[in-house]
């Protein structure tokens, strides 16, 4: 029951999250200033400063982009939506708001809280330089200065100390969360009889008339869908790369360029003793720990054996002395470089000359070396030819898509040109206005079926723009053959309206008995039901979610009480609540529940208090939802 609980406060505590963290991401600093592109069309309004349609679309692409990147595979036109555009001036109207706000409080940080906030706070340390810096490389792979970085920052800063009284003083007493949670967590206890529309079949036989005239109550969902069979052609990064032609020596020359790719790292494993010298050490002191180590190393060199002993018992490095001196496997680049020549200029079972290190003075021994073997070009010739086909096509598509693009447009009376000229194959489909369920591929599109359903392609039989239906993948399409949607003929539809009117006769005699049998049971509220459950919001036993509301919302001050329920056309249910039993126990969790409940009222809390800066800074979003759907007839690229 609380795991139903904790899935659903994530979601009040995601909303707080959007509410206290403004979504610069999205937008960013420049968001603000300058997204205006040639657009200068006002779409809102917040504190006398317009957003124009310019900075809408803008912010837009930069949903869309991010998707892009976090899910390559997702199809971005379920992201180019009026609704997904109608959200996003949303988030940039709040966001203006929020901004409006905190600069009337004058909330902005000062600069000494930036730059304290930058070198201590972990989530920057990736852009601070060793020396505390920021790191302007790392800004401007992500198009900003540093300039913009830190306004950005005082922005983010700004807005949390504006929602902070808010999101972080929320208190619901004890009290105020019972009754917000009993709805969801009350247990109550019911049995319930099932009236099921099968079993009423065999009393449903409707006659001729009654069939016909059915069907003219249901001719408008009785309709042939509008359909188009198209050809089409799909350029793609694929079948670039499987056009590429490339040589055997081009690939051997790639396989020794890349000749570490294709081996396994050397490792070597040694062992060694240690005499330490500290670099504050007279020189006098660091000639003696010198000779030291010549001294064991001669020891070393006549019983090679006993080379652990040696170390266990002289070696001063603590951290392998006891293991004598074994450093197990190491590969180039894990040890100091004298250690490391060392180790990998020796054969297993020879010992090092002493060498110096911050350490102090070694010598050491090799006890093992494993890798180093390489693939043979045979065995990755495929994997580099995959590597190059794709490489190579990459470095293409531009020019190949907008030679695609060009094509289908100028000579937009047969699709037969642009074959010949990339060597594309020609497809054909049969489709509908909208995806087929499941839908995958260039037909899971909304944007190219809007396309051949358009005007240009059916009524004027011009082949569609070129159409992005996937990262690297573009469509044109033709209409050969259009059929509009028209309504079925009683001929075509016979058999599937009389079973339409079998089910409904059915469920419509199920409905009645199960009424009949609810005046029954008022009349004698002690006769028992079947089946016996106990459910609550929180856990429904796999019951429908009417059946779940009409036991919860049923007067529970006289028990038992007695209910109905219609399924639509899946049965009628007659309910018998019996008795409310206490919350489930759960050891340990009525305080986090309380705290649960205390953030999502900080979260409605929160919403209303931005809808209430919305009026004070006077935010209005003009022409409402069409303007959403204006925006949508002009896709992004």
């Amino acid at each position: 029951m609380f795991e139903f609980v904790r899935n659903n406060t994530r979601m009040a505590l995601g909303f707080v999250l959007l509410l206290i963290i403004p979504s610069f991401i999205f937008f960013g600093v420049d968001g603000y200033s300058r997204f205006t592109d040639g657009s200068n069309a006002s779409v809102a309004k917040v504190d006398g400063v317009s957003i124009t349609r310019g900075e809408w679309e803008n912010a837009h692409q930069r949903v869309i982009d991010s998707a892009r990147r976090q899910n390559p595979t997702q199809d971005v036109q379920s992201l180019d939506t009026p609704t997904a555009r109608r959200d996003t001036l949303d988030r940039l109207v709040t966001d203006r708001v929020l901004l409006a706000a905190a600069t009337r409080l004058h909330l902005a940080p000062t600069d000494e809280r930036l730059r304290r906030l930058f070198a201590t706070d972990p989530q920057y340390a990736a852009l601070r330089n060793p020396d505390g810096s920021v790191n302007r490389e790392l800004l401007a792979m992500q198009g900003m200065s540093s300039e913009g970085f830190a306004q950005q920052l005082r922005q983010e800063l700004s807005v949390q100390q504006l929602l902070a009284g808010i999101g972080r003083t929320a208190f619901a007493p004890p009290s105020i969360a019972a009754a917000g949670l009993d709805p969801l967590l009350q247990r109550r206890e019911v049995q319930i009889q099932r009236f099921d529309p099968a079993a009423f079949r065999a009393r449903a036989t409707p006659s001729e008339a009654e069939v016909e005239a059915f069907y003219k109550t249901q001719q408008t969902a009785l309709r042939a869908p509008e359909q188009a069979d198209v050809e089409y052609v799909l350029l793609d990064l694929a079948a670039l790369a499987k056009g590429v032609a490339l040589g055997d020596d081009e690939l051997r020359k790639f396989y020794a360029d890349n000749a570490a790719r294709y081996s396994t790292p050397e490792e070597r494993r040694a062992s060694h003793v240690l005499v330490k010298v500290d670099k504050n050490m007279p020189a006098a002191a660091k000639e003696q720990a010198k000779l030291r180590a010549e001294e064991l190393l001669v020891q070393a060199r006549k019983n090679p054996a006993a080379f652990a002993e040696l170390a266990r018992n002289n070696s001063q490095d603590p951290g392998s002395a006891a293991q004598g001196g074994d450093l197990d496997f190491f590969g180039r680049g894990a040890m100091v470089k004298p250690f490391e020549t060392a180790a990998f200029s020796l054969k297993p079972g020879e010992v090092s000359e002493v060498f110096e290190t911050d350490f102090g003075y070694h010598f050491l021994t090799v006890t093992g070396m494993r890798g180093g073997d390489k693939k043979p070009f045979e065995a990755v010739r495929a994997e580099i030819d995959k590597e190059l086909r794709n490489a190579k096509a990459k470095a293409e598509w531009p020019k190949m898509a907008e030679q695609f693009t060009n094509t289908v447009y100028e000579q937009s009376d047969s699709l037969q040109p642009v074959v010949d000229k990339l060597k594309l194959g020609k497809k054909t489909a049969t489709v509908q206005r909208t995806p087929a369920p499941g839908a995958s591929g260039p037909w899971a599109s909304t944007k190219l079926l809007d396309a051949v359903f358009g005007n240009e392609a059916v009524a004027n039989k011009r082949n569609t723009d070129a159409v992005e239906v996937a990262p690297n993948q573009l469509v044109s399409a033709r209409v050969v053959k259009h059929t509009p949607s028209r309504t079925l003929e009683f001929a075509e539809v016979k058999d599937t309206v009389r079973e339409r009117l079998i089910v409904q006769q059915a469920s419509a005699l199920a409905r009645k008995e199960g009424e009949a049998r609810v005046a029954a049971l008022k009349q004698t509220p002690a006769e028992a039901l079947p089946l016996t459950l106990v459910v609550s919001r929180a856990q429904s036993q796999g019951a429908p979610r009417a059946v779940i509301d009409a036991v919860m919302r049923a007067d529970a001050s006289k028990l038992p009480a007695i209910v109905g329920v219609d399924l639509q056309g899946q049965g009628y249910l007659v309910l018998r609540i019996t008795q409310v039993l206490p919350r489930e126990a759960a050891a340990g969790s009525e305080a986090q529940l309380q705290g649960q409940f205390a953030q999502a009222w900080a979260a409605a809390e929160a919403e209303a208090y931005i809808a209430s800066l919305k009026k004070r800074v006077k935010a209005d979003v003009k022409g409402g939802a069409s303007m959403a759907a204006d925006a949508a007839s002009a896709p992004l690229r």
